[in-house]
């Protein structure tokens, strides 16, 4: 039987509605418009109305009914304890591709949670492979006109979605996406490359079903499975080579020029990893649709590297300068030769500037795994020991867990600054950004 929860409140924003109306942390929401909240589903939609009527009990019992008046859709100012209002949902698939099953034992406990939450779709951005949706998740999102919600399609054949997910019931969950499509609920879609399982033909028939839902399936991303070293007893999975690249790359791109004559949107797109495994450049920003897939590592050095031209020429025309320093960058592999293209140019117009960029090779997980994302402290510290690291080191911010200064080895950034000797600075992932990092004191 599904658990029963209290919504309590956690957090009141200053100058919000919620303070205004004398709404405080520990009071508990009992009811919308006479309406029993499931879950934040039921919150989102019930609070959108500019006129609501919210029940809350106080601590000490008494209960009070607000009378709000407001602009449409504008927040209330609530944040809960829970902050789903329910239950996170796991994921029971075994999916051939899953990277927590690839992660080694004795990390931290919410490494291992695999979620498969459709709620989080909508509030995060997590991918969901529907499985996990039943048929009232299904009515209520149509109901409550949520969009976008973000799926993992890895194909749309159904036997081998059973396969790939190992779940028996994974091909008729697909139902489910082309009921939201046809409800008009926006969709962001997903595919998990594996060599040899759902690639080539099938990859092929894979993007000409889900472009008939275009454009209400507005995008579609094609990642490549990342494969750690710690695999024993996993379903044999190979790395895709630079031929495979190619030939993935000449699926989508002949798929993009379809879609945006017939559409005007690109609609399927291959992540920065294609790329860079065929010898290709990165392609030109209008490919990328306004970047909807960036989460998923799609235009983010084509993003990046625009970002950091567009800087740059603003700041010669200022005249900026920057004084003589060393400092030290350090990144993942995947991204260092374009990071390094952007470092040589900052070094060549500002005299004096030294940076030393250096690629950490991921030890932790195997050497396959070359975004900067999955760095590990271990392995920062133990590569950069004994190089050069100037006045600071800079680590983008995708290696620490997100709000906390962790790395994925529970590495902390003060463990880091002590073996090194040396004060670490976290950059943001924009250009200017990169750029300030650099020549800001």
């Amino acid at each position: 039987m599904r658990k029963k929860y209290q919504h309590i409140v956690e957090k009141v924003f200053p100058g919000s509605i919620a303070e205004e109306m004398g709404i405080e942390p520990k009071d508990i929401l009992l009811e919308i418009n006479g309406n029993k909240i499931e879950d934040i589903f039921d919150y989102q939609y019930y609070t959108q109305d500019e006129y609501i009527e919210v029940l809350i009990r106080k601590p000490d019992g008494e209960e009070w009914l607000l009378e709000i008046d407001k602009d449409y859709d504008a927040d209330l100012g609530i944040s809960f304890e829970n902050g789903l209002m329910d239950d996170y949902r796991s994921c029971h698939n075994k999916c051939i591709f899953c990277f927590i099953d690839q992660m080694p034992k004795g990390m931290r406990e919410t490494l291992y949670f695999k979620d498969d939450d459709s709620r989080l779709s909508f509030l995060q951005g997590n991918y969901v492979t529907l499985t996990n949706m039943s048929d009232d998740d299904v009515d209520r999102i149509i109901k409550y006109n949520l969009s976008p919600i973000n799926v993992s399609f890895q194909t749309t054949n159904p036997e081998l979605r059973c396969k790939m997910l190992n779940n028996r019931f994974a091909g008729d969950a697909l139902k489910k996406a082309w009921k939201l499509a046809e409800a008009g609920i926006t969709m962001n879609g997903q595919i998990v490359l594996c060599k040899g399982v759902n690639d080539g033909e099938e990859l092929e028939k894979s993007i000409a079903e889900l472009a008939n839902y275009a454009p209400t399936i507005e995008s579609v991303s094609v990642v490549p499975v990342g494969l750690s070293k710690y695999r024993d007893g996993l379903f044999p999975l190979e790395p895709f080579t630079r031929e495979d690249a190619l030939e993935t790359l000449r699926i989508i791109h002949k798929w993009q020029d379809k879609m945006y004559e017939q559409c005007g949107l690109h609609f399927i797109h291959a992540s920065d990893e294609w790329y860079i495994l065929a010898g290709l450049e990165m392609p030109e920003e209008e490919r990328y649709d306004g970047y909807l897939q960036l989460e998923n590592g799609v235009g983010m050095l084509r993003l990046l590297m625009n970002e950091f031209e567009e800087a740059f020429e603003e700041d010669k025309k200022s005249g900026r300068s920057c004084r003589k320093k060393e400092i030290s960058m350090a990144t993942g592999r995947l991204a260092y030769p374009y990071i390094q293209k952007m470092v040589d140019k900052l070094m060549e117009y500002y005299e004096g500037l030294q940076v030393y960029l250096y690629p950490i090779r991921n030890d932790f997980f195997g050497e396959r795994i070359t975004v900067s994302g999955l760095l590990t402290g271990q392995d920062i510290e133990a590569q950069l020991k004994e190089q050069k690291l100037g006045e600071k080191l800079i680590l983008p911010q995708n290696v620490l867990k997100s709000g906390e200064p962790v790395f994925l080895d529970d590495y902390t950034l003060s463990e880091l600054e002590k073996a090194l000797q040396v004060p670490v600075d976290i950059v943001k992932s924009s250009g200017r950004d990169f750029i300030e990092a650099i020549l800001t004191d």
